[in-house]
């Protein structure tokens, strides 16, 4: 047989399997076979991959072929490519699990799990200074990205009622919207998917791979629905700088009358800021923010499944973008993309906003930020790696003072508790021919999970590392990964000739088959603009 670089696994296994002998002729099954538990039938036959299997079996078979496969996956502990949280108190999963069967739009049918809806809501409101947290306007949503579409599309309806008032057209030229080309994709969707203009602001080494203040009012104009502003670039854990862009947007209003408002996308960095940074200004203590978006499921310390987007007040959050339902012997009001939706995030939220309070949350960011910087200099004192991230610099960029205090979260950059890096211009220069990415490659075949990716558009030569510090990965761990890193880099570096037995590797990692068949073939989608698609 010849060698092929486009086997189909799918195939040879069919191919090989043993032979139906001796069969009965009615049944169809050989009479002399033994029935074992462990994944009945398909212990020794194919399991139903593309078709619908004529036949079931039993549950506890079908939860042990389910089991095994999902081991295959990779740990959600040693994950620091995510954001998203993946460990939550044994009280709180209790929760979820006797809640699990609630659908939060049943408002009548669970009054108590809707009241928990909106005292988390109040809550929220609350801690980023709405100016009434009891009357406070907001919703549970699936994540950031359906929150980001709810904010973007009150925006861009205020901006229609304004244009139609004014007796002005809202088709030519048509809306936009201004953010940084280090936008998480969900931000593009919004722009895309609402058709407005996406307008995005090139980032550059200066502007801290961040949208640029220097250069935001350039893409502003009286079409400009909102700027969408950062609490924490998805690619180096950066702020961008809320309060700055919102004194320039005052100015301009003053100079043309055109009022546009800031959506704060706090994906992250609104479950860190109010407690690590408290004396930040970026929420509504500023007029300009107009709304919030959070995930619950990121810093807020719950389960995947939950994001929350708050306005400022009522008048923010136009009426013809709530829908009153009579439904179910009841009235409801509705202003999420989702209807049906599972509670038990939810409820598993507002355990977390007991449980911890200020405090609690405060404690937690304080650590993850404290790990954050034990990587961090880790790292560049190995003279390996350079840091793109600041959270380890001291605050206002300059050197660290003889009185400086390493225990003050105040003598820092503030940001998120995340570690970006690349090989240090040293380290390039005396091994030219090492790929960044193979530290990817050999850190997953320790179990780590760590991205290795571009920046975003005018920086995409420049290629990354990231650890994302959650609240699970202890010093214990960061000692074993800073290990490891430095075991693998030094490995590569002095070898002869590492990049045969790399490709091969990294090869083998990227499985062919049947994790294909029902996807998307590549250049399916449209063509990158550059802003982060990967796993966040």
């Amino acid at each position: 047989m010849s060698l092929s670089m486009h086997v189909n696994p799918d195939h040879l296994v069919r191919e090989a399997h043993d032979k139906k002998t001796h069969h009965h002729n009615l049944t169809k099954t050989n009479p002399d076979a033994l029935s074992r538990t462990y994944g009945a039938r398909y212990g020794t036959n194919p399991i139903a991959k593309y078709t619908f299997a004529s036949k079931g079996i039993s549950a506890d078979a079908a939860y042990q072929l389910i089991h095994d496969e999902l081991s295959l996956d990779g740990s959600a502990t040693l994950n620091l490519a995510s954001f998203v949280h993946t460990w939550i108190p044994e009280p709180a999963m209790k929760l979820m699990q006797e809640n699990m069967n609630k659908n939060l739009i049943d408002q009548d049918e669970y009054p108590m799990t809707q009241i928990i809806h909106t005292r988390c809501i109040s809550m929220l409101a609350d801690l980023w200074h709405a100016p009434s947290s009891r009357n406070a306007i907001g919703t549970a949503t699936t994540g950031s990205s359906e929150a980001i579409q709810l904010g973007g599309l009150a925006m861009k309806r205020i901006w229609q009622e304004k244009r139609k008032a004014a007796g002005k057209s809202i088709h030519e030229p048509g809306p936009n919207i201004v953010m940084g080309a280090n936008a998480q994709v969900a931000l593009e969707k919004f722009a895309r998917y609402f058709e407005v203009e996406c307008r995005l602001v090139p980032i550059s080494e200066e502007s801290k791979y961040r949208l640029d203040p220097k250069k935001v009012m350039q893409y502003v104009d009286e079409n400009t629905i909102g700027v969408f502003v950062i609490l924490g670039s998805t690619y180096t854990g950066h702020y961008e700088p809320v309060k700055e862009i919102s004194d320039l947007l005052d100015e301009y209003e003053a100079k043309t009358g055109h009022s546009v408002p800031i959506h704060v996308d706090g994906a992250s960095g609104a479950f860190v800021a109010p407690f690590a940074t408290p004396k930040l200004e970026w929420d509504f203590k500023l007029p300009r923010v107009v709304s919030i978006n959070t995930s619950g499921h990121k810093f807020g310390l719950a389960l995947v499944g939950v994001g929350w987007v708050i306005w400022r007040s009522k008048e923010f959050l136009p009426k013809d973008l709530i829908f009153e339902l009579h439904y179910l012997g009841s009235v409801e009001y509705s202003f999420s993309l989702n209807f049906s939706r599972p509670a038990a995030p939810i409820i598993a939220q507002y355990f977390n906003l007991l449980h911890l309070g200020f405090e609690g949350y405060r404690a937690v960011a304080l650590n993850d930020l404290q790990n954050a910087r034990l990587l961090s200099r880790a790292l560049e004192r190995s003279g390996y790696y350079h840091v793109l991230s600041d959270i380890h610099r001291p605050s206002g960029g300059g050197e660290a003072a003889k009185d400086f205090d390493e225990e003050s979260i105040e003598s820092y950059e503030p940001g998120l508790p995340v570690v970006a890096f690349r090989f240090s211009d040293s380290f390039k220069e005396k091994y030219p021919d090492l790929q960044q990415k193979w530290i990817q490659t050999l850190l997953r075949s320790k179990g780590w999970i760590v991205p290795n990716y571009e920046l975003a558009p005018d920086l995409q030569s420049i290629e990354i590392l990231r650890v994302v510090v959650r609240e699970n990965l202890t010093e214990v761990l960061i000692d074993r990964l800073v290990a490891d890193l430095m075991e693998i880099t030094e490995s590569l570096s002095s070898k002869d000739s590492p990049a045969h037995g790399l490709s091969i590797l990294e090869g083998l990692h990227r499985k062919k088959g049947e994790h294909r068949e029902g996807k998307l073939e590549e250049g399916a989608g449209s063509e990158s603009s550059g802003t982060y698609a990967k796993q966040c």
